[in-house]
Order: structure tokens, then sequence, then C-alpha cells
């Protein structure tokens, strides 16, 4: 497979270190890489205007005006898939991972085992991002991004897929988690739940990351908590 990552990082020895692991990477598990690197978020943003088509990003956080956090937000508000990997020499910045859904750290000096286990988990993340759920409705097929899907609920013989757009299916919730990954879970007889979109898990409610909230069942707490581990 080939991958386009961008490397942003203002001092040019960590660009170029980063540029040769992810090359030595790419070589040992059969990838075919594009690699482009960036001084600053402001040349980056620049670039991406015209090329939205970066998959990774390999990113520091302290750089000159646009610190990579602020570029990182601003990337988010169009672009939900490109996989985030903050490369930095300071810890007190992951909060701010979250935010922006960053898939991890990296603390500087990289290690290459390190790397490749995260580039691995990137390329891992793009390939279910590519998978589509195939639906007919309305007399014709939607295909709806599996990683866009929240949560689904049901309603007497009809189903509600909760993604960027609500859709209304005659489909039970078996035949439906059938189709989906180990993303989602099932919560009692009436949800499924994507798990990578929890932000919070209380005894009596799921809250998800738009703000959503959706009922708990009695007992159904560690079994939503252990799916959570699991997946991670």
């Amino acid at each position: 497979m080939k991958y386009k990552i961008a490397i942003c990082d203002d001092m040019e020895t960590d660009r170029a270190l980063l540029s040769r692991l992810a090359r030595r990477w790419a070589e040992g598990a059969g990838h075919s890489l594009q690699i482009s690197e960036f001084s600053s978020a402001e040349n980056f943003l620049f670039r991406y205007e015209e090329e939205g088509d970066f998959q990774i990003l390999l990113l520091d956080i302290e750089m000159g005006v646009m610190d990579g956090v602020a570029m990182a937000r601003r990337l988010r508000r169009e672009n939900d898939t490109v996989q985030i990997v903050f490369v930095t020499g300071y810890s007190d910045y992951i909060a701010e991972g979250y935010e922006v859904e960053a898939l991890h750290y990296l603390l500087k000096p990289v290690n290459e085992e390190k790397l490749f286990c995260v580039l691995d988990r990137a390329v891992e993340k793009i390939g279910k991002n590519e998978r589509v759920l195939n639906l007919e409705s309305g007399g014709g097929l939607i295909r709806i991004p599996i990683y866009q899907i929240r949560h689904i609920d049901v309603q007497g013989n009809y189903a509600t897929i909760h993604a960027r757009e609500d859709y209304v299916v005659r489909k039970t919730l078996g035949e439906l988690l059938d189709a989906l990954d180990e993303r989602f879970c099932r919560v009692g007889r009436s949800a499924v739940v994507n798990l990578s979109c929890i932000c919070r898990v209380t005894r009596k409610d799921i809250y998800l990351n738009d703000g959503s909230a959706i009922p708990l069942p009695r007992g159904a707490y560690e079994k939503v908590n252990q799916a959570i581990i699991n997946m991670q």
C-alpha cells in the first residue's frame, strides 16, 4: 500500500530522523511512502490547501507562531480521518490530544520501535476508515463510512443510524452489528454504540464526543468498560 505522510517540525534534524525512520518502517512492512516535510504549521497548512489528502501527520507541538495543537484543531474542523501523531519533547499536552483525537504521543528522542508500532496502528485505522456500510433505503443504495457512525438505536422494526446524518432503515440491531467491526458494542436490547466515540461512561449513561448521551441499562456498565479496554 502507498501512504502519504506529512512531517511537521521546526527542527531540521528531527524532521530528517522521522523521515529516515518512516522509510525504514515502510521498507520492512512492504509499504510505499510519499513523505513531505514542513518547517512550520503555516507551511503545512499552505500545502494542505492544495493537497488535502495526507493520511498520517507526525506533528511537533512547540513551533513558531502557530503551535502543533492549534494546527491540529484547525485541521480537525475539516478532516476527521488524518491520523495525527504528536512528536514532542514535553508530556504537558496530553489533554489537548484528546480534543483533536490524536492517535498517539511520542516523546523525543523518538524510539524506533515505538514509532513503528504507532505507524502500524495508523495504517490499521486508515484501513478501517475506508470500510462502508451499504444499505437499501428509499429505493436506493446508501453508503455510510463506518467510522462516521456514532450509535444506532431501534424502535419497533426500524433502526436509526446516527452518523453525519440520521438514516432510518428496516433492519434489526443484530443484522447491523454483523456488518460492523470491533469498534461497536451492543448496549442492551435497543442500542449499538461506537466505542471510539465514547468520552465518558457512568452507571446510568454513555456520553459521546458529539454531546449526546445514551441510557445505559442496568448491569451493562462493566461490559461497556471492558469492551473499551479490549479495543485499546
